[in-house]
């Protein structure tokens, strides 16, 4: 199994700090590219809409979701730091292929839905700020994905760092929406006592609570903890997890902080005015600045929007990539995956807007806040059974009480879920002129949901998940070669990357050096944790693969050959070359798959980036 972000894994180093406080710095940061998905303009539109229509009545729905959210999140990292694997990996050892399908698809659903939001919230604030058409600024947003890839070309530390100043404008711009605002405090106290005022109360609360805890951050969560590097001891491993919480703890209540003055905002000037329906995050804009009587409120307000439009979609491609190489162990390249994702929010968005115009926008967000919600339930099960897990989790699993507490969390989602797919059902059956289409279609369709459900329950408790570590043992290589008098070669590089590939690069290696050349075989992890935080990662992917490389060499070594290894870390063709460029070999051999043409174009090609930078012979060998 490949480790989880594989470019970044144990990329950023704990060890060696010098003070508590250096060391709890040193895993600061993973929790806060989690957060910004917390703040992303789907929330904004949630918010706007219950502050709008409600007042401060459902303000204890954010304060319960970013409760929900912190337990939740600190399953996520639990599983990431104990067991090296992220939720989509552990997913795949114990469910089958088939039902890894289907939630590989649903998880898929989740992050257009969440992308959508993005599109929409940074179309949004463009056109707030600069008069760009809504479809203009859609297209816009194609551009950032250069933005991504330029970011983790910099690094993760410099990646994280962006996404906190994002996070801190946010921060900032509310404070000062707060002090322009100035809500009354006992009505804001008020509303953190539960209530339900109605049905489309419930639907938002529904909204609120998929917007703020996003299935894909859990997915994220689990492989950004993998790119800090520790002791692995028990203690280690426990302060880890200490100073992961704490990261956690400040990151959530960051966001909310925020959502709670998006609603509070939205209360105090819309709903105090008797504007119970501004539900769009353009007419917020519009009225803030007659209502609190400053030029300067909406102004902060779409500067905070494209803000958090840009942060949150920067994590979501993040969890795409992780999502696609967990489920299907499938890596493509990260611009494809980026433009996939958009393209899948921005296409609908298009046509949307085209069709109904601008003003349904509100609606659009609202709604993929509502599909998030009800992805959630599918990604819960599953990290609660892993973390309570007592073999998988080596003694580091939640406890009976912590358990109780994830199951009623759980509990609430699906049934709060489950109530709204009935009322709306129900809703269309009555309304229907041909319901007969919806009892073959849409029904059915439901109860096949509610079966996955129940076995994704079910399923652990009957089956116990399959063996940590998956051998993909070297010793099937079929090793032959031709003894000649002389050899030209001495000391040869041959890259290696546990495929059919191998065994023929491998033999004709030995045909240019024989016995008494010294090889140096080199393999990179090319994970998206591995690209972002090079040798500090510390993941699944990396044991593996430091595992599989030893067995090479002691194989080889057993043969007769003088055998070294080389473990690289990020892109391949910026990896081999620092390798290559500074030994001191005589030729690098390379097997390759012989793809061509769209194949290259979406897994991409190492060998044409990488004879251009290397100062030795390169010997590619078509398998």
């Amino acid at each position: 199994m490949g480790k989880s972000l594989e470019e970044v894994n144990q990329s950023v180093a704990t060890q060696n700090k010098t003070t508590k406080f250096r060391k709890l710095l040193a895993f600061f940061g993973p929790a806060y590219l989690v957060s910004v998905g917390y703040m992303d303009p789907g929330n904004w539109a949630t918010d706007i809409a219950g502050g709008s229509q409600f007042g401060y009545a459902l303000l204890w729905v954010l304060l319960m979701s970013n409760i929900m959210a912190l337990l939740l999140q600190s399953f996520s990292a639990r599983l990431g730091i104990v067991t090296q694997r992220d939720l989509a990996q552990a997913s795949r050892e114990t469910y089958s292929k088939f039902i890894n399908y289907i939630l590989y698809f649903l998880a898929e659903i989740a992050i257009a839905a969440c992308d959508l939001a993005e599109v929409l919230g940074m179309a949004i604030g463009l056109n707030l700020l600069f008069g760009i058409s809504l479809i203009d600024g859609v297209l816009i947003t194609v551009l950032d994905t250069f933005l991504l890839l330029f970011l983790i070309n910099k690094g993760m530390r410099k990646m994280e760092a962006f996404i906190i100043a994002l996070v801190i404008v946010i921060g900032v711009s509310f404070v000062f929406e707060m002090i322009f605002a100035q809500p009354v405090v006992s009505d804001v106290m008020k509303g953190l006592i539960p209530s339900m005022p109605n049905e489309t109360a419930l639907y938002i609360a529904i909204g609120i609570i998929g917007a703020t805890v996003m299935p894909h951050n859990l997915y994220l969560h689990s492989s950004l903890v993998q790119t800090r590097k520790f002791e692995r001891t028990t203690s280690g491993i426990k302060q880890a997890l200490k100073y992961n919480l704490i990261d956690s703890t400040i990151a959530l209540n960051l966001a909310f902080f925020v959502n709670a003055a998006i609603l509070i905002l939205a209360a105090a000037t819309f709903y105090k005015n008797g504007m119970f329906e501004v539900a769009e995050i353009q007419d917020a804009h519009q009225f803030l600045a007659p209502l609190l009587g400053t030029e300067w409120a909406p102004i902060l307000f779409a500067v905070a929007l494209i803000a958090a439009g840009q942060s949150s979609t920067i994590t979501g491609t993040l969890a795409g990539q992780i999502i696609m190489e967990g489920y299907l162990n499938l890596r493509i390249q990260p611009w494809v995956r980026r433009i996939i994702t958009r393209l899948i929010a921005i296409v609908p968005a298009v046509i949307v807007i085209s069709i109904f115009g601008e003003s349904v926008t509100g609606k659009l967000l609202i709604l993929s806040q509502v599909i998030l919600s009800l992805q959630l339930g599918f990604a819960i099960i599953p990290l609660i059974h892993f973390v309570s897990d007592k073999n998988k989790m080596k003694g580091f699993h939640i406890s009976r009480i912590t358990q109780i507490a994830g199951w009623l969390v759980t509990l609430i989602i699906v049934s709060l879920n489950a109530k709204l797919v009935y009322d709306e059902i129900n809703g269309w059956l009555d309304t229907a002129e041909n319901p007969t289409i919806l009892w073959l279609t849409v029904v059915p369709l439901a109860f096949g949901f509610l079966i996955l459900l129940l076995y994704i329950i079910f399923k652990p408790f009957v089956t116990k998940s399959r063996p940590t570590f998956v051998n993909h043992s070297p010793h099937h290589l079929k090793l032959k070669f031709s003894n000649t008098e002389i050899y030209s070669k001495r000391n040869i590089a041959v890259t290696v990357d546990f495929s059919t590939a191998d065994e023929v690069a491998l033999n004709s290696a030995f045909e240019l050096g024989g016995n008494e050349a010294k090889y140096t075989l080199i393999h990179v992890v090319e994970s998206v944790g591995a690209m972002m935080y090079g040798e500090n990662i510390d993941d699944h992917e990396t044991l593996i693969d430091e595992k599989l490389l030893k067995e090479y060499k002691e194989m080889l070594t057993e043969k007769g050959f003088k055998i070294e290894t080389q473990l690289g870390f990020g892109s391949p063709d910026r990896v081999i070359p620092k390798i290559i460029n500074e030994g001191a070999f005589d030729i690098l051999v390379m097997g390759t798959h012989g793809h061509t043409g769209f194949k290259d174009l979406i897994f991409g090609t190492t060998v044409n980036k990488l004879r251009h930078k290397i100062s030795i012979p390169l010997f590619i060998v078509k398998i």
